[in-house]
């Protein structure tokens, strides 16, 4: 009776995934969206599913150490040893090909700094002589800004607690302060996107009660005009990451698409923006800068000339230079793959500007780009910035493993993902402190770059402390790519 009743649900099994397959058959024929479905019917489904997961099977078993995009295996590998504080020693020689162009070398000094006589990397204040309450930057290694909303809660509290024990800031992102950025006591940079979020009243305008009751809770303003990800594009949050609290913070319907401007309504010229930056200044008492991507010269120049014309206590504290290359979270591609000038173009064209305009030491320079090792930090260190910005450097140190899911809400590691299901793979009590591991070691190779090229710390770094690798195979110095240009003019003291 047993062996009758097993054939007949076998035999119902068998024909309910006959009809299954009748169906998607006949769908598959008759339908007109897929040239290969009409002609393939039911197996041409397996094209589909096998591009799918091509991207997260390569990285895996096909593409090599130094192949993948946007990060590759042997620089994800670095950052996960940084964060889990094993080293960066490796054996058998590097992968690293000093013979492709644009790679890096050190000019090794022969006599390299001994122990004793190495500095501590001095700290840099922000809005120093122009502002009620300057900021003391301790740290090299920074932050980037990353919206609560982008990331989720916990992944915010665990970069929170990371930063406030490794002694750098951690910017917001334009998505406002939530009482998590709070959480670790880190320095806070409270970041004004153009929706202005967090900072805005009921009717979307900037609140200046709003700013004067958070600067009572963050150390400096970022007044965003764009980004490498995306210039010109406002930021973008899709519905079903808008959480009823994230909703509050930004001041926007719950469920509903976020999206930003694609710049302040009240910002068109130069002259309005320095404006706003005085304004914000003079209100919070707080140093402000600007954060925005480059796309040549056009934006420097004006800025030095309207800093020329209205006086230093006009000028950013501090500017915030993000490479084409830059982005965290979703982006229109045609933007991210072809908007805006990488930061190994855009970074030496902004200092330069600077020097020329007599601006450098009024306006310190933070630079933020694929900066996620300790070479490349030391290369903008080299080029003229004064600190380094970094977001998927700290994502990796998190856990993160380049799912490319950011945009999805379906983040396999719980950063970027608002289900509570896949939250459970971020444990802030163990990421916190690879967060401060990371910033830490970040920090220490660069002082032994610094060291190996025989300068006492991180900020004696100069261009000529660094070479490229040419087409031809053959490196030159960076200062022979950049010269140092002389000052051109005196902006008025303030």
């Amino acid at each position: 009776m047993m062996d009758v009743l097993s054939y007949g649900i076998g035999t119902l099994f068998a024909f309910a995934i006959i009809l299954f397959i009748l169906y998607v058959f006949i769908q598959d024929v008759t339908q007109k969206k897929h040239g290969v479905l009409r002609n393939y019917p039911v197996i041409g489904h397996l094209r589909y599913f096998f591009e799918q997961l091509g991207e997260y099977f390569r990285q895996y078993f096909f593409a090599g150490d130094r192949d993948e995009m946007p990060f590759n295996r042997s620089t994800r590998g670095w950052v996960y040893r940084l964060a889990k504080n094993e080293g960066g020693t490796l054996g058998f020689g590097s992968t690293y090909d000093l013979h492709l162009p644009g790679a890096l070398i050190f000019v090794n000094h022969p006599f390299p700094v001994l122990e004793e006589e190495r500095l501590p990397t001095p700290s840099l204040i922000l809005g120093e002589n122009h502002c009620k309450q300057p900021f003391e930057a301790k740290s090299i290694i920074n932050v980037s800004g990353m919206s609560y909303g982008a990331i989720s809660a916990p992944a915010v509290r665990a970069l929170s607690r990371g930063a406030g024990v490794a002694g750098c800031w951690m910017d917001t992102g334009e998505g406002g302060l939530s009482p998590y950025h709070l959480e670790g006591g880190c320095d806070v940079i409270m970041q004004i996107g153009t929706a202005k979020y967090g900072v805005r009243d009921a009717h979307g305008e900037l609140s200046p009660e709003r700013l004067v009751e958070l600067s009572k809770v963050v150390k400096a303003f970022e007044i965003k005009l764009s980004q490498g990800a995306k210039p010109g594009k406002g930021g973008v949050l899709p519905g079903k990451k808008v959480t009823a609290e994230i909703a509050s913070i930004r001041g926007i319907p719950e469920g509903r698409d976020s999206i930003s401007p694609n710049r302040h309504r009240d910002i068109s010229n130069m002259n309005e923006l320095l404006d706003r930056v005085a304004y914000i200044r003079d209100l919070t008492g707080r140093p402000v800068g600007v954060k925005t991507a480059v796309g040549g010269w056009l934006f420097m120049n004006e800025l030095a000339d309207a800093v020329h014309r209205k006086g230093l206590e006009f000028a950013p504290d501090f500017l915030v230079v993000d490479g084409g290359e830059g982005g965290s979270g979703a982006a229109p591609q045609a933007l991210a793959d072809h908007m805006s000038l990488s930061i190994e173009e855009a970074l030496p064209r902004v200092v330069d500007a600077l020097i020329e305009s007599g601006l450098k030491q009024r306006i310190r320079v933070v630079a933020s780009g694929k900066l996620v090792t300790s070479a490349r930090a030391a290369w903008a260190l080299c080029v003229g910035a004064d600190f380094i910005n970094t977001a998927r450097g700290f994502m990796f140190s998190l856990g993160c493993i380049q799912a490319l899911r950011c945009h999805t809400n379906t983040c396999p590691t719980g950063i970027a993902t608002h289900s509570h299901r896949l939250q459970r793979a971020l444990v802030v009590e163990e990421k916190y402190l690879r967060v401060a591991n990371y910033a830490n070691n970040m920090n220490r190779e660069i002082d032994m770059i610094a060291h190996s090229c025989g300068v006492r710390h991180s900020r004696e770094l100069r261009r000529e402390h660094v070479r490229l690798v040419q087409a031809n195979c053959q490196s030159i110095s960076l200062n022979m790519i950049y010269p140092y240009p002389e000052p051109k003019a005196r902006v008025r003291a303030a």
